[in-house]
């Protein structure tokens, strides 16, 4: 197998008789397949639309590609102490890992490494959280899971009202403490970049 791998890679190896007319995504590297070379190696699946839009996620500063359904700062807190409190302490401000919550003044430069100073938009932090949250399992909280801990968090910053309950649009409409102080980069790269 190993010898069929390096003889595909050197520039004078013969293509499958497929390469002519090889098209669509990955159609250059079955090409380049020597000849009797399994076109599917028995692992993975096909990137069906269905697989495809379980990881199209993203969501976008200005709320787009929010999920629908909603959390309560309550709910949030519950949520908080199942999946948030042993990595962010039980107030967001012990660790061991980032702390969640500023403990003193949002006007105070720096802040210090913690959540406001660091999302320049609630909507990053809640594509964040839905990703990689919480650290052991991530991606296993529920959407109305995702909008309640963000709830919770804003509201222990200060950002958001006890009795609160954050969706698409509301999330959408929060102004980070510090997002005036984040600038875009407009370097255009180059060896001095680099």
């Amino acid at each position: 197998m190993l010898a069929a791998v390096l003889a595909a890679c050197t520039p004078d190896a013969p293509a499958t008789p497929a390469a002519s007319d090889a098209t669509g995504p990955g159609g250059e590297a079955v090409a380049a397949l020597p000849a009797g070379a399994p076109e599917q190696f028995g692992f993975g699946a096909h990137a069906s639309e269905d697989r495809i839009a379980r990881w199209d996620i993203d969501v976008k500063p200005d709320g787009e590609g929010l999920p629908p359904g909603s959390g309560s700062v309550e709910e949030g807190r519950r949520v908080y102490e199942l999946s948030c409190m042993q990595c962010h302490g039980p107030t967001g401000t012990e660790g061991p890992n980032d702390r969640l919550v500023v403990a003193g003044d949002w006007e105070q430069w720096p802040p210090g490494r913690a959540f406001g100073a660091f999302w320049p938009y609630a909507t990053t932090f809640f594509d964040y959280t839905r990703r990689a949250m919480p650290q052991l399992t991530p991606g296993t909280m529920s959407d109305d899971e995702v909008y309640a801990v963000v709830a919770y968090v804003l509201h222990l910053n200060g950002l958001l009202a006890a009795d609160a309950v954050l969706d698409a649009e509301s999330l959408a409409a929060i102004e980070m403490p510090a997002r005036d102080r984040f600038v875009p980069d407009d370097r255009a790269g180059g060896p001095e970049i680099r």
